[in-house]
């Protein structure tokens, strides 16, 4: 439920349960099936006594949400591991830390699907649902999930603000001919553009933030204060 008591209407919601349902069920990309399962087959020591999830992740948080995030796909030993978007994984914990900074989760830090960890007016996903090698999808792979991403965004009639993690995200994001309002812009941090209207016809806003990749956090080019200023704008937006 949103801070506002909004609620999702019932539809929607077991639409968006359905959709889940079949996202999980999804075998379309073979690259990407025998990865999840080869790495499920074969997890890091210190995950050894898990079984991973090693199936494809569908979005999660409030259906009543006017915040999206959208992110690159799912950690091998994150997400495929856990069965929750950015769960168990350092770009997870900078993600949910800034969510919950900003009022948009109910902890900081998401370690296991059963963990407590609720999101208030933000619902969280990616583009891509499994683990890629490298973490690099290829372009067929982000085209066969594109539809997942489109359908999830329409049933979430409420959105207002969608945030593009990364390039990639930024990409994927104005190929879907629901939301591209003219000619793609060229991604940098805090970017700011409009979108199609939404399902209900109120106007919508993109805003772009660096990845919280480890590599990005590590290296100093997205610190804390940088994706705490994109939610912030998300916030401002939605009041």
């Amino acid at each position: 439920m949103a801070p506002d008591g909004r609620t999702a209407p019932r539809d929607e919601r077991r639409h968006l349960e359905h959709l889940a349902q079949e996202i999980v069920a999804c075998r379309a990309c073979p690259r990407l099936v025998a990865w999840r399962e080869e790495v499920a087959a074969h997890p890091r020591a210190a995950f050894a006594h898990e079984t991973y999830w090693a199936r494809p992740l569908p979005g999660f948080g409030d259906p009543a949400a006017r915040l999206a995030v959208v992110g690159l796909a799912p950690a091998a030993h994150g997400g495929n591991r856990t069965g929750r978007m950015f769960t168990g994984d350092r770009s997870g914990d900078f993600l949910f830390a800034a969510l919950h900074r900003a009022g948009f989760a109910s902890q900081p830090e998401s370690r296991a699907r059963d963990d407590g960890l609720v999101l208030k007016d933000a619902w969280v996903t990616a583009v891509v649902r499994c683990a890629p090698p490298a973490n690099r999808p290829t372009p067929a792979e982000r085209d066969a999930c594109a539809p997942f991403l489109a359908r999830e965004l329409a049933l979430l009639g409420e959105v207002r603000v969608v945030v593009a993690l990364g390039s990639f995200a930024l990409g994927a994001l104005w190929r879907l001919p629901s939301l591209a309002a003219g000619p793609r812009p060229p991604f940098r941090h805090l970017l700011e553009a409009p979108l199609l209207p939404g399902p209900t016809g109120a106007g919508r806003t993109l805003i772009c933030s660096l990845h919280p990749s480890q590599r990005n956090v590590f290296t100093g080019r997205l610190s804390a204060a940088m994706l705490d200023a994109v939610l912030d704008r998300a916030r401002a937006l939605l009041r």
